[in-house]
């Protein structure tokens, strides 16, 4: 089978891909042939060594990928041959609160991703996939879809006829978008072009804002939710736009602290902060029960992941540059068998 591996973190041209030999299951493990990965931003970060949480030279990059279950170890008594997989962003984050060793197993960067045509799993971190998602359309919930999940559900869950902030065309804000709508929720999206601005209302946004136009783009989300302010914030900017979100939230809202895929700013004042009335909550994907979760309502709303490109397995590095270049809408996904 052929596996891409890092073995430096410094740009894409770091990415290589090998033949290895298949491993077979052990105790508690299923072979997976991986039919699809999606990347994320922090696949790109890890590649160029910015990632803030550890990880290991020589490993397999990405953390999100689905296939099809090819043999089983003794013990396994979750999955057959044949059953339809997708593994957990975080493999020992079962349920509950988020432990403190969290990022010490994460796909992709302390243990081997899911850029290889066959993968070892265990049998506890893997979830199944809805029926009515492609592989393809499955390889995009284990970290973005989740995360808008967990922005959306965690603390007080959206209700239809609240107000959500969605920041730019990512996966991550996306999925937002879709989740919010199918509960009721109005939808208010920041991007920087009028095409992206109609895609967004396409997909049931109310009102699209442009921050390259309107830099104080807060100032107009505050204007558009009746002056008050919205509910929720999916903050995917972080450093760039986290002053703003302050001036768009409601007294009480809930901005939910996910990314940092934006640069510049002059950072955050306390008193702004502390003025604002908001919770800030940070987001770190979620656990296995939340995916299983997140699956029976893409499933019951039949909602579709929005897929931008799709490459095969030998233009992954075509693929890396796509996402680096950062004009997709919606996910990248690499097809790997």
């Amino acid at each position: 089978m052929k596996a891409y591996r890092l073995d430096n973190f410094t740009s894409i041209d770091d990415l290589r891909v090998q033949s290895e030999n298949v491993t077979q299951p052990q105790q508690g493990e299923v072979l997976v042939r991986v039919h699809a990965v999606s990347l994320n931003f922090r696949d790109i970060a890890i590649l160029r060594g910015q990632y803030p949480a550890p990880h290991l030279k020589g490993l397999i990059p990405t953390s999100d990928g689905a296939g099809e279950v090819i043999a089983v170890g003794p013990g396994v008594d979750y999955f057959n041959v044949g059953d339809r997989v997708m593994g957990a962003f975080h493999p020992r984050w079962f349920a509950g609160q988020m432990p403190t060793n969290l990022f010490h197993y994460g796909y992709g960067s302390l243990s081997d991703g899911w850029l290889v045509e066959q993968k070892v799993v265990s049998q506890e971190s893997l979830v199944r996939i809805p029926d009515n998602l492609s592989y393809e359309e499955a390889s995009t919930l284990p970290c973005a879809a989740l995360t808008a999940w967990s922005a959306l559900t965690d603390g007080s869950p959206v209700r239809s006829g609240d107000t959500v902030l969605i920041q730019g065309t990512g996966g991550v804000s996306i999925f937002a978008l879709q989740l919010a709508k199918a509960v009721g929720a109005s939808v208010i999206a920041t991007t920087s072009s009028a095409e992206k601005a109609e895609r967004l209302r396409e997909l049931g946004a109310d009102h699209v804002v442009n921050y390259r136009e309107e830099l104080h783009w807060g100032d107009r989300v505050r204007a558009l939710s009746n002056g008050q302010g919205v509910d929720r914030i999916v903050e995917v900017g972080g450093p760039g736009t986290i002053a703003e979100s302050l001036r768009a939230i409601r007294p009480g809202g809930d901005i939910a602290l996910i990314g940092f895929v934006s640069s510049g700013g002059t950072g955050v004042d306390y008193i702004d902060m502390f003025m604002s009335g908001a919770t800030l909550r940070h987001i770190s994907v979620g656990s296995r029960e939340a995916l299983k979760d997140l699956s029976r309502a893409i499933a019951m709303a039949d909602i579709k992941p929005i897929i931008d490109r799709v490459f095969d397995f030998e233009e992954a590095k075509q693929a890396f540059a796509y996402l680096d270049s950062r004009s997709h809408f919606g996910k990248v996904v690499i097809r790997c068998s």
